[in-house]
């Protein structure tokens, strides 16, 4: 078997990942004030925040390049790869797995998969880990694909965002939802649905009661088994921290990072935001 992976930018990889010659990496633009920046590239994450700040429109996200990934895939074929996964981010959030479908029968001489991962940022990015420790532990593709299931099925990751304005303009909150929650201090807690959507799962009063109602969940949803856990935030250390030293204070000492989101993601659920992502550990 020779195995290449394919994700995108909103993965939070791993620096061990980072010279992988079989590993791809698609990347995702942002748009501000009608000029399309590649974070990472010819934009900084601080440099994105300035720009959104002063900025008098939303900055806006495109799908990843199908051209690009279809050029991977003709590389990978000439290369003589047997088996390609691309694992992006979730087709509740964009609609790039939908439209690439058809590309996995127009590789005949590769078995192409591409299981919808439904999450993205640090728990895709351990989704990609975890295919590669399978490939070297000598897993033959099947049993990758087997683990890769049961890790999708069990992750997700819960959102508590700082402007509501962003789930409004971004359809995922009425404006009258928002004017109410902003009158009230209500902090909506969204999730990764079973369908890879972000919904709301419920509603609470002031900040610091969601930020404990996110570690109760946090411990309901990972209480039997063993879990990669993410506290992930856009330009909100002091939350994450807070969030950070509550689940310490609670015994969750192992598997435990602080990672940012990308400008991609950070986009839709504004400056502000913190969230938890949690992932199977197979």
């Amino acid at each position: 078997m020779k195995l290449a992976v394919i994700t995108d930018s909103t993965a939070v990889l791993p620096d061990s990942l980072k010279n992988i010659d079989h590993l791809f990496v698609l990347d995702i633009p942002i748009s501000i004030d009608e000029k399309s920046y590649i974070e990472g590239k010819n934009l900084s994450l601080d440099e994105f925040y300035e720009k959104m700040a002063t900025s008098d429109e939303l900055p806006k996200t495109s799908q990843p390049s199908l051209a690009e990934l279809t050029e991977i895939l003709e590389g990978l074929a000439k290369d003589s790869y047997t088996h390609v996964i691309g694992l992006f981010l979730s087709s509740g959030i964009s609609g790039f797995w939908q439209n690439i479908q058809f590309l996995k029968d127009e590789f005949s001489q590769m078995e192409v998969v591409f299981p919808d991962s439904k999450i993205t940022s640090a728990p895709l990015g351990k989704m990609v880990e975890s295919i590669f420790e399978w490939e070297k532990q000598g897993d033959d593709f099947e049993c990758i694909l087997e683990k890769l299931s049961i890790q999708i099925d069990g992750t997700s990751a819960f959102i508590m965002v700082d402007d509501l304005n962003h789930l409004v303009k971004g359809g995922r909150l009425s404006n009258g939802s928002a004017i109410l929650g902003n009158l009230l201090s209500i902090k909506p807690i969204l999730y990764f649905d079973q369908d890879g959507k972000i919904v709301v799962y419920e509603k609470v009063r002031t900040e610091k009661k969601a930020i404990r109602r996110l570690v109760e969940v946090l411990e309901e949803k990972t209480a039997n088994g063993e879990y990669g856990l993410y506290i992930i935030h856009s330009r909100a250390e002091e939350k994450a921290q807070e969030f950070y030293s509550l689940l310490l204070e609670r015994g969750h000492t192992k598997h435990l990072e602080i990672v940012d989101f990308d400008g991609v993601i950070a986009t839709h659920l504004g400056k502000g935001a913190v969230a938890f992502g949690f992932i199977p550990l197979v």
